[in-house]
């Protein structure tokens, strides 16, 4: 069991920068891939970036060149620059350990001036 705390949601101006966190804990587990997706209300959940274990990245073509995946010692990063209004959204982290799928409890992001 793999259990998942995001931070570092809030509010940001268009043009600044946020960075999301999801921390994993639980007994010994191995990581299969991890990722962020986003959702607004009466959409569905959009994938925004995601990371293998092995370090290698894939991001939605809406946020290529402004966010970074990353991850270290089971903690996953989404680094958020240049930020636009349509980036508000509430940010789910999702973590596939032992080919089992968990998700973070959100956090949100709102871009306004």
């Amino acid at each position: 069991q793999v259990q998942l705390m995001e931070s570092g949601g809030g509010l940001v101006q268009p043009g600044g920068s946020l960075r999301l966190s999801c921390a994993a804990s639980g007994s010994s587990f191995s990581t299969n891939v991890m990722a962020w997706y986003r959702q607004v209300p009466g959409k569905q959940r959009e994938l925004v970036a995601t990371i293998t274990a092995r370090g290698s990245t894939n991001y939605a073509d809406s946020v290529k060149g402004r966010f970074t995946i990353s991850n270290a010692k089971n903690t996953l990063y989404l680094q958020m620059n240049s930020l636009k209004p349509e980036d508000t959204a509430v940010y789910y982290c999702n973590w596939v350990a032992d080919y089992r799928m968990y998700w973070g409890q959100g956090t949100q992001v709102t871009v306004s001036s």
